[in-house]
């Protein structure tokens, strides 16, 4: 078994391998498991790592503590932004962080408690498969909160994986679907008792870990290609809304506990 990334009670994902599993856990429970920089770059550095290791068959994502997934990235960062550029610059962050997780060659399953929001959708949706507790929620509420938006291959990700109407449920609506709906339309392959998920992702992993690697790699990586090719040049609409005095007068309120006061400009 080998074990890194604890380094205390603070925000960490960290690694242990049993046997040929890999186990990823995000661990900010204090935020629910709320996406640090340093968190993602971890995700990011774990994921490479993964990606060469020809002893790993399948990689398991879970949060800490069994209450979140992920519920979205630390939104203290944002209020140092001074422009529309500084978003452009964290969703093309965002992007590298994901993509090799999303490319990797190697099946992968999420177990979400709880709930699994803005950056903890994205991981999820990144992964091959999710199991998820009952009553669990799914969404991008920045709609209602922020103020901000998604990068243009994030939103294709999503829609590929949940369907347009979905999506615009999750985005201009704000709603937060739960996996009881999403489970009927196959996003979710599984519901499951908590304390049954663990032993359910281990029995799915075994399923995987029993099949031809190269062959599951070529087909992840194929519709990955696909769902990459020709995306728009949205730079443009991401500046404008980062930039934005929504974007500004939103993360303010979040970040004072406040309802925000939408003017749209």
């Amino acid at each position: 078994m080998l074990e890194h990334g604890k380094e205390g009670n603070v925000a960490q994902v960290t690694l242990e391998i049993r046997d040929n599993i890999a186990h990823i856990t995000f661990d900010h429970v204090a935020a629910r498991n709320a996406m640090t920089v340093s968190m993602y770059q971890s995700l990011k550095s774990i994921c490479e790592d993964l990606a060469t290791n020809p002893k790993i068959r399948v990689a398991i994502f879970r949060g800490a503590g069994g209450k979140s997934f992920v519920s979205g990235s630390d939104i203290a960062q944002f209020a140092s932004f001074k422009s529309g550029e500084d978003g452009v610059r964290y969703e093309e962050g965002i992007d590298s962080y994901l993509a090799p997780l999303a490319t990797l060659p190697i099946p992968t399953i999420a177990v979400i408690d709880g709930m699994a929001v803005g950056g903890g959708l994205a991981i999820a949706s990144c992964c091959d498969f999710r199991l998820s507790s009952p009553g669990a929620k799914f969404g991008v509420p920045i709609a209602k909160t922020l103020g901000n938006c998604l990068s243009a291959g994030n939103v294709a990700w999503l829609v590929a994986h949940l369907g347009i109407n979905i999506v615009k449920r999750m985005l201009l609506l704000a709603e937060m679907i739960s996996a009881e709906e999403l489970a009927k339309q196959g996003y979710v392959f599984a519901i499951h008792n908590q304390d049954q998920l663990s032993q359910e992702a281990e029995n799915l992993a075994e399923r995987l870990s029993k099949l031809a690697p190269i062959t599951q790699k070529s087909t992840k990586l194929v519709l990955a290609r696909l769902i990459k090719n020709n995306l728009p040049d949205c730079r443009d609409l991401i500046s404008e809304t980062y930039g934005s005095a929504d974007f500004k007068n939103g993360v303010a309120a979040f970040l004072n506990g406040e309802p925000p006061v939408w003017i749209g400009k």
